[in-house]
Parts: structure tokens; sequence; C-alpha cells
């Protein structure tokens, strides 16, 4: 009841968002298993032509991620599936989004890694403190 309650308290476009986040991140975690990882960076990377020449604004890019971040509280879900949710909604709304995939040895030398979405430097999802620890990848767009 209490998560009706929220639900109900968003205004229709975040309600909507928040929707969209949680199909697509639904979407994205199948296609991961399904299909081979270059074609869903591909499909993920693809801007909208009717986008072309939008620019969103910080609020949009926050409303963005917000929404994806209490998606996949009730979709399971990555930092990958989620960075790549965050990518797909801001390339729709014209906003310039690229995926970083950073790889580190744990304490025990375990492998560890993490996916993040930037937008004109700055970090919209999945930014942690220790982010400094990974060895950032080179960029994917432009490769596949």
């Amino acid at each position: 009841m209490k998560r009706l309650s929220r639900l109900l308290g968003l205004s229709s476009e975040e309600r909507r968002l928040l929707i969209k986040s949680a199909l697509l991140l639904g979407v994205i975690r199948a296609a991961m298993w399904l299909l081979p990882f270059q074609t869903l960076c591909r499909l993920a990377g693809k801007d909208r032509p009717d986008a072309a020449g939008l620019k969103a604004d910080q609020d949009s890019i926050k409303r963005v991620a917000r929404a994806v971040t209490r998606a996949a509280r009730y979709v399971p879900s990555t930092c990958l599936s989620q960075a790549l949710a965050t990518m797909v909604l801001l390339r729709r709304i014209g906003q310039p989004a690229c995926l970083r995939i950073g790889v580190s040895k744990g304490e025990k030398g375990d492998f560890k890694a993490h996916a993040w979405v930037e937008s004109e430097g700055s970090i919209v999802i999945g930014n942690m403190a220790d982010l400094s620890h990974f060895s950032v990848l080179p960029p994917l767009e432009g490769k596949l």
C-alpha cells in the first residue's frame, strides 16, 4: 500500500518515466541473456533521429537517473543494466551519454567490474566512492 501511495504521489511525467525505466530494465536484463554484448550496446547506443539537435537540461538528466534508480529497487538489475537503461533514456531526449566500464582487482585478487554513465563530463548514474580504484576501459562508441 505504501508503494502505491508513493507511485500515486509522483507527477504524471515522473510516473511515466518510472514505468518506462522499469520496462526498459526488464528488456535490457532479458537482452543481456539473449544478445551478444556488442549488439546490445549498439542497440542501446542508437540516437533517436527526432531528438537530433535537442539537449536536455540538468533537471531532466537528474529525473532520468532518479527514475532508473527507483525502478531498480523493483526490477532485478546490475550496474550495467542500469547504465544501459540510463543511456537509452538520455539519448531519447537528445542528451549525449557515454557508457563507461571499469575493472579492478579486489583485495583477495578477485575481479571486479562496474558500469556507469557520463554525460558532458559528469557521472549521471553509477557513481561510487571508490570509483578511482577502477581502470576505465576505452569507450565503446564507434567500435561496435
